[in-house]
């Protein structure tokens, strides 16, 4: 049990500046100023993918899931007579099921790319996937520590900003808007913008050849992003991969470009990457620029493999963990975490930057397929939840919907986006930025 203590416990003391030597116990060894009752079971010595009920306990009006509790009526915590507090649900247990992916690893569900699927998980079953519950786990233990340590515990914040945005854009298409786009057009009988894409494209000038563009609403934000380029252009078991050449003339020079500007390159590993360590590595040579992390292409993580192969291929971070269906905390967390191995049953020294938001989530035919009008109504408590937990928020937002070829009114989603966030004080960083700022002990 002391492998979960220290792995949810690693990741507290990373959320909060927490006095030192900080005492918590995982049972009441009597000593400890803070000690969490364990729960009763032998959960985590079997192989099953969740508990088989969920309980349900409120926190200052939000309700949260408890995964270990057969009865759920004391209070959270209660300070003792000799100035020690006791907390009187597994916390710990809670956290560490959702903080490790643990329902992901020992599920047998899977989609068609091999994903953990949305409708799988505790998150979509008990409805909390847009909201972070170990955060909230997090404050109510921030809270008794207080009590227990009789000071105010304060959070860390973002270079001195109460939280922060990482900017993501998968750069997966750059020269077929003329093919893709252009069949739309026509199947809608718009030949004028069929017209208009075709002249583009001829005048080697394709309209998902936009990466300036990004970087222009960029500038507008005063913002530097992180840009995860695919380095494979063949197709893998029928599935589609980069529509360039990362090492023509064309895409080294808006490589370079970025580079210069201040922005961050990253590896979109391609289909197969996520369980094979080598072809990984080769791709992220292929990449002409410091590669510190990695987005796998279609967020195909493989929770059985998927962490073994990113160590060994040298990255730092990923940012996969984002349910392709749903926008929210796959992982029920809005900051940045070190993944855990089930193999080894060890923390690992790969980060993960959670991906909160992505475009295609929004107006993909399986997925939400929101209006534009409803996007800002359906996300903002979302982003309220990450600026009360002074967490990150990341978005990705590829570069064909910056054109008006792709995601309905893109541009002005993203800016409506952005616009909230820069209104509500962000720092906006990379996201190699986030995970060394997360890193700080």
């Amino acid at each position: 049990m002391q492998r979960l203590l220290d792995y949810v416990l690693f990741h507290f003391k990373r959320v909060y500046h927490l006095p030192e030597p900080l005492e918590i116990s995982y049972g009441l060894d009597g000593r400890s100023r803070v000690q969490v009752l364990p729960a009763e079971g032998s959960f985590f010595e079997r192989e099953l993918p969740r508990p088989d009920q969920v309980g349900k306990k409120d926190w200052k009006g939000t309700s949260l899931p408890l995964f270990f509790q057969s009865t759920i009526t004391q209070e959270w915590f209660t300070p003792q007579t000799d100035g020690q507090v006791q907390v009187h649900y597994d916390l710990v247990a809670s956290a560490f099921f959702l903080l490790s992916g643990w329902q992901e690893y020992y599920s047998p569900e899977r989609d068609q790319f091999g994903r953990f699927p949305y409708r799988a998980s505790v998150q979509a079953e008990e409805g909390f996937v847009s909201i972070p519950v170990v955060n909230y786990y997090f404050e109510i233990l921030k809270e008794a520590v207080e009590i227990a340590y009789g000071q105010k515990i304060q959070p860390r914040l973002w270079q001195g900003k109460p939280f922060a945005t990482c900017l993501t854009h998968d750069v997966d298409y750059l020269q077929s808007a003329w093919k893709v786009a252009g069949i739309s057009a026509l199947r809608k009988g718009n030949i004028l913008r069929l017209v208009r894409l075709a002249y583009q494209k001829l005048a080697q000038n394709d309209a998902w050849f936009n990466l300036l563009q990004v970087e222009q609403e960029l500038e507008k934000l005063q913002a530097r992003a992180t840009f995860f380029f695919l380095p494979e252009s063949a197709k893998s078991e029928g599935h589609p991969n980069a529509d360039y050449d990362i090492a023509s003339a064309a895409v080294q020079a808006e490589i370079s470009r970025l580079v210069s500007a201040g922005h961050e390159i990253a590896l979109h590993g391609s289909h197969g990457t996520g369980t094979f360590a080598a072809q990984l590595l080769g791709e992220r040579e292929k990449i002409p620029a410091p590669v510190q992390g990695n987005r796998f292409h279609y967020l195909r993580f493989d929770p059985g493999a998927s962490p073994a192969v990113l160590l060994s291929s040298g990255i730092t971070y990923d940012s996969s963990l984002g349910f392709p269906e749903h926008y929210g905390f796959r992982h029920s967390y809005c900051h940045p975490f070190r993944l855990f191995s089930f193999k080894e049953r060890a923390m690992q020294e790969t980060w993960e930057l959670p991906l909160n938001l992505m475009d295609i989530t929004l107006h993909h035919p399986r997925y939400l397929q929101l209006a534009p009008r409803h996007v800002m109504p359906a996300v903002t408590p979302l982003l309220n939840e990450i600026i009360r937990f002074h967490g990150v928020f990341t978005l990705l937002w590829h570069n064909e919907n910056f054109t008006p070829y792709a995601l309905p009114q893109g541009v002005q989603i993203f800016r409506d986006l952005t616009r909230y966030c820069s209104r509500a004080g962000t720092a906006f960083l990379t996201a190699s930025e986030a995970v060394a700022h997360a890193s700080i002990s």
